[in-house]
């Protein structure tokens, strides 16, 4: 069982699950006057989002270890698959039936969302397999990345009580996408070696490590100045404070993340979770827990 877990890799299932989770607290806070059903029956849908978006992105890594069977085995030999711990044919039972059971949640749910995971869901199988197999050129991996994990996931949670079509959500959305945008590359730093024989062009790979460090440091600064100008532009209707406070220590904390690749941006490359990699997940969850945080109050 601990295999199958580290199989679905759950540090990286808290990012989603948290994610749309808060996108339906800032929705639940923007519509709260005009919702019928009484607060459990809210709080069962959010939670049932949040699973939704878990499963699914321990679906979409179980596939992703299973297309990259040949160069886990360079990069990460410790991983279930290639250490022998799980079969290949376990492993696809594991994902197909995450993949099933996060879109029938979804349909459950509301039609918005469900097309949200719909989207989602489409996006991670053309990552990984092919004849698509996005991931392999570092600009049609990042925005299949980007798109679902960034700005579908705060619409998705949106659309599980409100209508989708408003700025706002849209607006958060953008916010994260543009972070995931650099963000998203500092996975690839160490998995170079195998990604050369697998024939992926990941980002270091085609700009070279320095180059590419300096092009993905902004995505830790620039995007969270969107906070304080949604704001002043009276985009974002949560507590005015809270998200001012969130947008400025979101930018203290990606200066000190940039500091941390620029300093040395082959030290990117040494480690297969590097510091700047780990930070991104935890930026990601504070920010959508004082996000969700700003409109609950």
């Amino acid at each position: 069982m601990k295999a199958y877990f580290t199989l679905l890799r759950p540090f990286t299932l808290l990012a989603p699950a948290i994610g749309i989770m808060s996108g339906s607290f800032v929705a639940w806070g923007v519509g709260y006057k005009s919702f019928s059903d009484p607060w459990w029956w809210i709080l069962c849908k959010i939670l049932l989002g949040g699973f939704t978006g878990a499963i699914l992105n321990g679906a979409s890594n179980a596939l992703n270890q299973i297309y990259d069977y040949k160069i886990d085995c360079i990069n990460k030999p410790q991983r279930p698959l290639p250490s022998g711990k799980i079969t290949l044919k376990s492993a696809w039972i594991v994902s197909i039936a995450l993949y099933i059971l996060s879109i029938l949640i979804a349909i459950s749910l509301s039609y918005e969302f469900a097309i949200m995971v719909f989207i989602a869901a489409f996006c991670t199988l053309i990552y990984s397999m092919p004849p698509l197999r996005t991931k392999r050129y570092w600009w049609s991996a990042t925005m299949t990345i980007v798109i679902p994990r960034g700005l579908l996931m705060k619409v998705a949670g949106w659309g599980i009580l409100l209508p989708i079509w408003y700025v706002e959500a849209w607006y958060i959305g953008l916010i994260f996408a543009l972070f995931l945008l650099g963000a998203t590359s500092t996975k690839d730093y160490a998995d170079m070696e195998g990604d050369k024989h697998g024939d992926c062009i990941t980002l270091p790979i085609a700009f070279g490590v320095t180059k590419s460090a300096w092009l993905i440091s902004p995505s830790f600064i620039i995007p969270f100045l969107l906070f304080p100008l949604g704001v002043y532009l009276e985009v974002l209707h949560g507590n005015a404070y809270v998200l001012v406070f969130l947008g400025i220590s979101l930018c203290l904390w990606g200066s000190y993340v940039v500091y941390l690749i620029l300093r040395d941006p082959h030290s990117l490359t040494t480690t297969e979770n590097h510091p700047s990699w780990q930070h991104m997940y935890l930026m990601m969850i504070y920010a959508q827990t004082i996000l969700g945080f700003a409109y609950f109050i």
